[in-house]
C-alpha cells in the first residue's frame, strides 16, 4: 500500500487535458553521482514530489526508472501511474525519422511503457549519431519543425505519451510551430527565474495555453567565477530577510505566482524538504514590485551550446538563438 506524502504538490491541468504536478525534481545532475541517485530520488518521493524530469542527454533516465521501480516495491507509491515522467529528446533525434526511434530507446532506459510528458530537448538539429557536447558548429542542420512535431504527435497518438512539448523555444519558434501544428506543445520548460524574467514569452505562452516550466529557477550558474544572480540578490535577501524564508522560497515562489512549473535540483533532504515549503505562503504587491526591478541577465545560450571552433556551415545563428528578442 502507498505511503502518504508528507507534502501534496498541487497539480496544473495542461492543454492535453492531463494534470501535471507544478514542482518537479531534475536529475540532470544526478548523472555525476550514479552511487545515490536512486537514494535521492526514492527520498524524494518519501517526501512528495511525484514528477521527474530527465532527459535522453542527462544519462540518468535509467536510474530514474530503476528507482521509481524501487519505490513502487517499497510500498511508497501504488505503481507508476502515481508518478509524472518527462523526458526529452536530444538534438541529434531532431528529425522526422528519429522521433519514434528515439522515444522507444527512452522508454526502454525507463523501462516503462508510456511517457507523461515528451519534449524537444532544444529547437536544434545535429547529424545524427551518438550524444556528444558542447556541439559540433559544423554539425549543427536546418530543423525540420514540420517533420519532427508531426512524429511527436504522432507519438502522443499512440500511448507513448500522454503530452508532447518543447524546451528553450522561444515566441518566434512558437509561432513557427503553430503554422502547422494540430496538437499544441502542452508545455515549453525555459529558463525562468526573477533574474531572467521572461515576460513576453510567458504572455505569448499563456495566451497560447502553454504551461510554461521554469528551469535554473536559482539562477544556475556559467562558471565558478561568475556570481548567480539570484542567490545573490539584495532584493530577494531583503524579501527573505522579512518573510523568515530563504532566498531560493522566495524564487520558487515567484515563479510559481507567475503560474509556472518549477524543475529543481537539489539532492539533500534538508534542500528537497524547502523547496516544497511554498505553497502555503503569498508575495506581497509591494515585494513582487520590488522583484520586477531586478536587472536581467540569461545563463543558458545557443553560444554557450556551441563548441568555440569551428563555424556554422548549414544554418544561420539567428534560427537557433534561444534569447528573446
Amino acid at each position: 500500500m502507498a505511503s502518504e506524502a508528507s507534502t501534496k504538490i498541487p497539480l496544473k491541468t495542461l492543454s492535453s487535458g492531463h494534470d501535471m504536478p507544478i514542482v518537479a525534481l531534475g536529475t540532470f545532475e544526478l548523472s555525476f553521482d550514479q552511487e545515490n541517485a536512486k537514494a535521492a530520488i526514492i527520498e524524494a518521493i518519501k517526501i512528495g514530489y511525484r514528477h521527474f524530469d530527465t532527459a535522453c542527454q542527462y544519462g540518468s533516465e535509467a536510474t530514474l526508472g530503476e528507482a521509481i521501480a524501487e519505490a513502487v516495491q517499497l510500498g511508497l507509491i501504488g505503481s507508476r501511474a502515481d508518478v509524472f515522467v518527462t523526458t526529452k529528446q536530444w538534438c541529434t533525434d531532431n528529425h522526422p525519422d528519429r522521433v519514434l526511434p528515439a522515444i522507444k530507446t527512452s522508454l526502454r532506459n525507463l523501462k516503462m511503457d508510456y511517457l507523461d510528458l515528451y519534449l524537444i530537448h532544444w529547437p536544434i538539429s545535429m547529424k545524427p549519431g551518438p550524444i556528444s557536447f558542447p556541439l559540433k558548429r559544423e554539425e549543427v542542420m536546418p530543423l525540420d519543425l514540420k517533420g519532427v512535431w508531426e512524429a511527436m504527435e504522432e507519438c502522443q497518438k499512440l500511448g507513448l505519451t500522454k503530452s508532447i512539448g518543447v524546451s528553450n523555444f522561444t515566441t518566434k519558434k512558437l509561432e513557427e510551430l503553430f503554422q502547422f501544428a494540430n496538437i499544441p506543445p502542452a508545455v515549453n520548460q525555459v529558463e525562468l527565474n526573477p533574474a531572467w524574467q521572461q515576460q513576453k514569452l510567458r504572455e505569448y505562452c499563456a495566451k497560447k495555453g502553454i504551461t510554461v516550466t521554469a528551469y535554473s529557477p536559482l539562477g544556475g550558474q556559467l562558471n565558478f567565477i561568475t556570481p548567480n544572480t539570484v542567490l545573490t540578490s539584495d532584493v530577494l535577501e531583503e524579501i527573505a530577510d522579512a518573510k523568515g524564508k530563504s532566498v531560493a522560497q522566495i524564487s520558487l515562489r515567484w515563479i510559481l505566482e507567475q503560474g509556472a512549473g518549477i524543475v529543481v535540483k537539489s539532492f539533500k533532504k534538508e534542500r528537497l524538504v524547502q523547496n516544497l515549503e511554498i505553497f502555503d505562503w503569498e508575495l506581497t504587491e509591494e515585494e513582487c514590485a520590488k522583484i520586477s526591478s531586478i536587472p536581467q541577465k540569461k545563463v543558458v545560450s545557443t553560444e554557450l551550446m556551441l563548441a568555440p571552433e569551428g563555424s556554422l556551415t548549414l544554418v544561420d545563428f539567428a534560427d537557433i538563438d534561444i534569447v528573446e528578442k
